[in-house]
């Protein structure tokens, strides 16, 4: 049977009325339903875009729409409730239509409910055509007639947005009801007018395809007319055959195209509209997907009449006659440039940042060639492609971090993220929350769900700096990550998987720590499964030269200068001092003389070297011996001179300048007796 030329486009208005919702609106909803202040996200930004136009361009039932939007939102936002009224054709009354949530007994009550100055919360929005925020029921003067009732089934504030179209006229009504007395934030403005506005995308869609259903029924034997309404539609369509050529555009293509109809309908058309790789990446794609004769979309750049591509989401559905049979093509446009553009920053952005950790450590590439630096790089070699933890240990200032950067670069895990963290540079306080992330209403601040560290590193690496600092507490919570693969958000419930590998770095004796119960003996195991020990520089003096050259030219690039020679004097100075703070101490020596010297001729300042620190030729002593006396000497000093008092601003932990837990460890550590510092109490007569 054929279809006649009239039929086939009244069914074509009919098939794609649930179009009529401006793409540029609903973008703006969705991205604020994604900013929304609720413990988590209805679906995330992409796929929640994805839906809500699907939703709408699928053409579901207005009360769908709106029943969805509102159990969403209060599906992921205990202790609110939302509903949508609707203004009756005499625009001096609402109705509810969806809020299943409510009391059936206030439904009944405010069924219908007369708009009017002083009536609740969405009869005076209605009223006024603006927001109206009852914060709380008992002492809000529009809530008179009605505050009895409401606070009767447990309704004590409430906030209603009214729904105006393009031209003003109101719609209906959007409300937010609490059970108790509430005052909006930014962000719960920011949702209630997000999810306005898609009530009013989707009721404007509905009297859209009410309009047009009745327009096809009193003009279906007229297609001009039907074309006429076709082009009303704000959003951009086109009528194919079914070879993919055009056969007919509404206006809002000429618009934005700013071509002509003949130019629209040449066969060129789709080389004069849409960017020459996309047309290459989807011919084979687009060609097959006609043949196949089903529903089908892609995303394409189009030009516009200024000249510029912009991203559109175009759908292509198949209208078939009564054998089955294509004989037609629709395919709408939704502009999601901004979406595109937005995702492709974003991509950009994690790029550059990976590469500016790459670029951020003390020198790009590890320099040296001694056999105690060599016999470092074998280990990292062999560790590197497995997903073994490792615990890097050394003195401050041999370059911990930069080795854990080269087990990631040698890793599988090189393209995914490299998170640090210092475990003594955060407030005990917050380190759960920096670790693990929270959830929103965790703490006091928390008005947003958080990712931590650890999510942020799913699927790369975590490099847990400074470990021996971390609190007894937060080693539990290491011990399950480690053991378990999971973890859970500060204020959650709900454990989180998750995929890592896990590096540590320490300049303390962790094996003694543990001995000493000041570190978890069963997570020092855990770390310590694969150990790498990076030697002191005073250890390994014949790569003291080679680090001065290179980071003489490094330094001396950056500052636009150029050295021919070094002083002898120079050389001797720093081959024969002893390097107490290692690579980073000789790293910031060369940046002071690179900065001062002027001329071709590189020189140091003998003063810049601390007096004493001349290498030792004799035995060493042992680090461990040597650090544990220096820091008791400066605990005790700092003790005696607070009186025992480790907090406070006049306490051992300020004049130290590290935090009280912090010290707290270091005296258990130490076996210091912390009491016999306190000053004796005076006696009483």
């Amino acid at each position: 049977m054929r279809v006649s030329s009239r039929s086939r486009y009244s069914r074509f208005l009919i098939q794609t009325t649930p179009t009529f919702c401006s793409s540029a609106r609903a973008r703006s909803t969705i991205s604020a339903m994604a900013s929304a202040p609720m413990n988590q996200s209805p679906v995330p930004f992409g796929s929640a875009e994805q839906h809500a136009l699907r939703l709408l361009a699928g053409g579901a039932p207005l009360s769908e729409v709106l029943n969805n939007l509102c159990d969403t939102i209060d599906a992921h936002a205990p202790g609110l409730i939302t509903t949508v009224m609707l203004l009756d054709p005499d625009c001096k009354r609402l109705r509810p239509l969806v809020g299943g949530r409510l009391p059936q007994e206030w439904i009944a009550a405010i069924n219908p409910l007369t708009i009017g100055p002083n009536v609740g919360s969405c009869g005076t929005a209605a009223f006024l055509k603006q927001r109206v925020v009852s914060v709380d029921f008992t002492t809000d003067p529009r809530w008179d007639a009605y505050r009895e009732l409401a606070m009767a089934h447990g309704l004590r504030a409430a906030w209603s947005q009214p729904l105006l179209s393009k031209t003003g006229e109101v719609l209906g009504t959007f409300a937010m009801y609490y059970a108790e007395p509430r005052e909006p934030n930014e962000s719960d403005l920011r949702l209630i007018e997000g999810a306005a506005n898609l009530a009013v995308i989707a009721i404007e869609g509905e009297r859209a395809r009410a309009a047009l259903k009745a327009a096809h029924d009193r003009v279906a034997s007229s297609e001009a007319e039907l074309r006429t309404i076709l082009d009303a539609v704000p959003q951009q369509i086109v009528v194919l055959g079914t070879d993919g050529s055009n056969l007919y555009v509404n206006r809002a293509v000429a618009d934005y195209t700013g071509l002509r109809t003949e130019e629209v309908l040449s066969a060129d058309f789709r080389a004069r509209a849409f960017h020459p790789e996309d047309i290459e990446r989807l011919r084979e794609e687009r060609r097959e997907a006609l043949l196949r004769g089903v529903l089908f979309e892609n995303e394409q750049r189009v030009r516009g009449r200024d000249g510029q591509y912009r991203w559109f989401l175009i759908r292509y559905s198949p209208f078939c006659d009564e054998n089955g049979k294509v004989v037609r093509w629709y395919a709408t446009g939704t502009n999601i440039d901004d979406r595109k553009r937005a995702e492709d920053r974003t991509e950009k952005e994690n790029l550059a940042l990976r590469e500016e950790i790459d670029r951020s450590s003390m020198f790009e590439e590890i320099v040296g060639s001694s056999e105690a630096l060599r016999k470092v790089l074998a280990q990292v070699a062999k560790v590197a492609p497995t997903d073994a933890t490792v615990l890097i240990t050394g003195e401050t200032g041999t370059g911990k971090e930069l080795i854990a950067r080269a087990i990631h670069r040698g890793s599988p895990r090189a393209a995914r993220a490299f998170i640090v963290v210092n475990c003594a540079a955060i407030p005990q306080s917050l380190i759960a929350s920096e670790l693990f992330g929270h959830e929103k209403g965790a703490f006091t601040g928390a008005v947003e769900r958080r990712t931590g560290r650890f999510e942020a590193a799913d699927g790369g690496t975590i490099f847990l700096d400074e470990i021996g600092e971390l609190p007894l507490e937060m080693q539990i919570a290491l011990l399950r990550v480690l053991q378990e693969r999971e973890f859970e958000r500060v204020g959650g419930s709900e454990s989180v998987k998750l995929d890592v590998r896990v590096l540590a770095a320490t300049n303390r004796d962790l094996q003694r720590a543990a001995d000493s119960g000041s570190f978890r003996k069963d997570l020092f195991y855990r770390l310590n499964v694969f150990p790498v020990h990076l030697p002191a520089l005073r250890e390994r003096p014949g790569d003291i030269r080679l680090l001065i050259e290179y980071l003489i030219d490094r330094f001396a690039k950056k500052a636009s200068k150029r050295f021919r020679n070094i002083t002898q004097q120079t050389l001797e100075l720093l081959n024969n001092y002893a390097w107490p703070g290692n690579i980073r101490e000789l790293q910031n020596v060369i940046e002071r003389a690179v900065v001062l010297c002027d001329g071709e001729t590189f020189s140091i300042d003998e003063t810049w070297l601390k007096r004493g620190q001349a290498r030792r030729s004799g035995p060493a002593v042992p680090l461990s011996a040597t650090i544990a006396s220096h820091e008791r000497e400066l605990i005790e000093k700092a003790l005696t001179e607070s009186l025992g008092l480790i907090s406070g601003s006049r306490g051992a932990a300020a004049k130290l300048g590290i935090p009280r837990q912090t010290l707290e460890s270091k005296i258990l550590t130490l076996g210091i007796d912390k009491n016999r510092f306190k000053s004796p109490r005076p006696s009483s007569y």
